[in-house]
């Protein structure tokens, strides 16, 4: 027996014969100064024991609990912690059900802002459709409607957008800028177009895209200025060969009129890790610029016949954009090397050197509009491009978009630094 056991033990026997005692003593007392028949006094003293008995009970267990805290103080503030728990589970939960309810709805307002509204088209609708679908990114054509300029932007290599890449490829590509600028050149609210071009140039046949849409808004009676802003080399100095004026800061960086071809030689690569590609071509030059061999003199000059021809169309195009330049200016500053805005427009390839607010003012003055207003666009490309832009970003950065760069050859009215 322990020694708290011992201690409750006696405490408890000395407890119950005191109690005995006095009672024994009371009950004597009641006895002998009253008289009342044998059968009660022996009722009411069962009673009595009854509750004596109780209140022993009683005391005995808040012994035993005072002796077990001493002994186990860390039992009782589990205890106390678990009912604090248990107390604030609800709190909790609450705040699950709200977390997941704004998730929902965050899910919800993105497909309602990107997902396809269905329309329905009478017979009126149907003749206007062209018409309406051309000027849906520049506002209402209704006589007497808003009018202003084109802002529109080109940033980055311009190449064609490759729409199989995945479930975040969105409309960025050349061909989404083509539409941009056909776009405004067929809206009669739009009175002059100005480029955004921040731009390293970009593959052949996207540059030209660009270009030829900006000959034909022009001929339809649009005046277009071509912003430069930190870069706009090789391709990007092409498109603005189409521009009525250039605009550019005079740290810019332009030039690099040339065409550039890129073939990877991956030979070594292939023998290392003992790989050997065997193709069955229909002709000799079949696999002209193949990457799994070297190339042979005769396919050389045949690619230099051919950047040598994409070369004079990139010619002719800064010859045709920018007639008051000098012969012999032109030829030395077109051998593929850049120079700053500054020096672009001492030779006459830049027109004003400033920034966006210059190219306002010139796009204004040119159409005509005093203090001209940049129309803003409700194109619904512009949500999904702003929600998917960085995975796009990712999906250009992938495995397979490397390989691809890597083992197909492109030519590019490119600036590689």
């Amino acid at each position: 027996m322990s020694e708290n056991e011992e201690k409750t033990e006696s405490f408890n026997e000395g407890k119950t014969e005191s109690f005995n005692e006095d009672k024994t003593e009371s009950i004597n007392l009641e006895v002998t100064t009253t008289s009342l028949p044998t059968d009660v006094w022996e009722q009411r003293l069962l009673e009595n024991e009854k509750t004596a008995s109780f209140i022993l009970e009683e005391e005995l267990e808040r012994t035993q609990g005072k002796f077990r805290q001493q002994e186990n103080p860390q039992q009782s503030t589990t205890t106390v912690t678990h009912e604090v728990r248990k107390q604030s589970f609800p709190r909790g939960l609450w705040a699950t059900l709200l977390l997941i309810s704004f998730i929902v709805s965050a899910c919800c307002g993105v497909y309602l802002s990107v997902r396809p509204v269905p329309t329905c088209k009478n017979d009126q609708s149907i003749l206007a459709t062209e018409d309406s679908e051309n000027i849906a990114a520049f506002g209402s054509r209704k006589k007497g409607g808003k009018q202003g300029i084109a802002w529109i932007k080109i940033n980055g290599v311009i190449a064609q957008s490759d729409r199989s890449a995945g479930p975040f490829s969105v409309p960025t590509g050349a061909a989404y800028i083509a539409k941009k600028i056909r776009e405004a050149g067929e809206s009669k609210n739009v009175k002059a177009i100005v480029l955004d071009i921040n731009s390293p140039g970009g593959t052949v046949a996207s540059v030209q895209n660009i270009y030829s849409e900006i000959n034909r808004a022009k001929e339809k009676g649009k005046k277009v200025v071509a912003l430069f802003r930190d870069v706009a080399a090789s391709g990007g100095f092409y498109i603005a060969m189409a521009a009525d004026k250039i605009v550019a800061e005079p740290g810019t960086i332009t030039g690099s009129v040339g065409v550039i071809m890129q073939a990877s030689n991956i030979e070594g690569l292939f023998e290392k890790i003992g790989v050997k590609i065997q193709p069955i071509t229909s002709g000799k030059y079949k696999d002209i610029g193949a990457s799994y061999r070297k190339m042979t003199d005769a396919e050389k000059a045949l690619l230099q016949d051919m950047v040598d021809d994409t070369y004079s169309q990139f010619f002719a195009a800064v010859k045709a954009g920018r007639p008051d330049v000098k012969e012999e200016v032109l030829r030395e500053y077109t051998d593929g090397r850049v120079f700053t805005g500054q020096r672009a427009y001492n030779l006459g390839f830049v027109d004003k050197l400033g920034g966006e607010e210059e190219a306002r003012l010139l796009a204004g003055e040119l159409a005509g509009i005093e203090d001209p207003k940049i129309l803003n666009t409700r194109d619904a490309a512009a949500i999904k491009e702003m929600i998917f832009s960085m995975g796009a970003s990712l999906e250009n950065r992938s495995l397979s978009k490397q390989l691809e760069s890597l083992t197909t050859p492109n030519v590019s009215y490119l600036w590689i630094n």
